[in-house]
């Protein structure tokens, strides 16, 4: 716009009278654009200054109708295209469309009745040049605007996946340190009553436990490490093994069904992990909730789809409105790979949790957390 008027007060052919109010003008337009426009590019769009916009109207007004009245068809439209876009900008898509179509029928009239009313035979290049002038200018003010502001959407976008990456990455850390120090501290804290209680009676038992006390010290230190690399698995068949041991030692009565030929059904190594949570928080709600005397684990696969039972006789209350936390979060786990966990109180006093996955299956990446060790009972 600087350029095109500029060319015009240069222009010797020009009267003074028409060329010198053109001078200011073309400033106070050029000035008021870049504040109008500033606010448009900002990353929270600001309500247009009133000050600013009757300045633009004032000048742009200036900046056409002295090259109107010089005949000049193709520069008159030029301050009003300008203001007209920057208009728009600030506008929702309704009345920015009114704007624009209004503004561009409006350029058809002023050239037309000027070439009409002198008679120079421009009458064609009056009308059109004036209203495709204004279209153009409009198209290219919120072509680029509207890249902008996708761009800083896209941008803000990336910011935000990268921090909900990062706390992903928090909440599974923090989830899986609470699994494996709630269960370690769980059979710790079950030992050391054993040991307490056969101090007197059998000392030599109760340096056992507290031999097995310290191992599984060592065992919790080891997890913690590990978890902290970011390198530690839960093995479904290392879990069955130490449920077993476990729920024995607290006099628990365990009976363990396997399917022949479960080791070759095709499961992948984080399907068996994400069992091996399940037998561990089906676990440790037996040893901190329940009064169970039996557990029974039954592992079978059925119709393609591999069923793992868990069910103790020590529910002896409903679930509370806060229990089952933990299998909620293994339950959304479960979901994502296809599969289903569930968990009831049956008949008899007896509670139940079920696990069920496709075979063949893959689960969850590392980024999902698990479920923390929590209650039911």
């Amino acid at each position: 716009m600087v350029v095109v008027y500029g060319g015009w007060v240069l222009d010797g052919d020009v009267p003074l009278w028409a060329r010198v109010p053109v001078v200011p003008a073309v400033c106070l337009q050029a000035v008021a654009s870049v504040v109008l426009l500033g606010g448009g590019l900002a990353e929270r769009q600001r309500r247009p200054s009133a000050v600013w916009l009757s300045l633009a109207v004032v000048s742009s007004l200036v900046l056409a109708v002295f090259p109107l009245v010089r005949h000049n068809y193709g520069l008159w439209a030029v301050g009003p295209a300008v203001t007209v876009a920057i208009g728009a900008t600030c506008l929702s898509p309704r009345p920015r469309n009114t704007l624009i179509v209004g503004a561009v029928f409006l350029a058809l009239v002023p050239g037309g009745a000027v070439s009409l009313g002198t008679g120079d035979g421009e009458t064609a290049y009056a009308v059109f040049f004036p209203a495709g002038l204004v279209a153009f200018t409009v198209w290219t003010v919120l072509g680029p605007l509207w890249a902008w502001r996708i761009a800083g959407r896209l941008d803000r976008a990336r910011l935000l996946e990268a921090e909900i990456a990062v706390k992903d990455e928090r909440l599974r850390f923090a989830s899986d340190l609470h699994d494996i120090q709630g269960h370690h501290l769980q059979v710790i804290a079950m030992k050391a009553e054993l040991a307490s209680r056969r101090t007197e009676t059998d000392p030599a038992g109760a340096a056992a436990e507290m031999q097995e006390i310290r191992q599984l010290c060592s065992d919790a230190l080891r997890d913690t490490r590990a978890v902290v690399r970011g390198i530690r698995r839960t093995s479904l068949d290392e879990e069955l093994a130490n449920s077993a041991r476990v729920l024995a030692a607290a006099g628990i009565d365990v009976r363990t069904h396997l399917e022949p030929g479960l080791r070759e059904v095709e499961l992948s190594e984080s399907a068996r992990t994400l069992l091996g949570l399940v037998v561990r928080e089906a676990t440790t709600n037996v040893l901190r909730h329940s009064h169970a005397g039996a557990v029974e684990v039954d592992h079978r696969v059925s119709d393609g789809r591999l069923r793992l039972r868990i069910t103790n006789d020590g529910a002896d209350s409903p679930l509370g409105p806060s229990d089952g936390t933990g299998l909620n979060g293994l339950a959304d786990r479960f979901r994502a790979a296809e599969g289903e966990l569930t968990w009831a109180r049956v008949p008899g006093g007896r509670f139940e949790v079920i696990a069920v996955l496709p075979t063949g299956t893959t689960t969850a990446g590392p980024g999902t957390p698990p479920g923390s060790a929590g209650p039911p009972g």
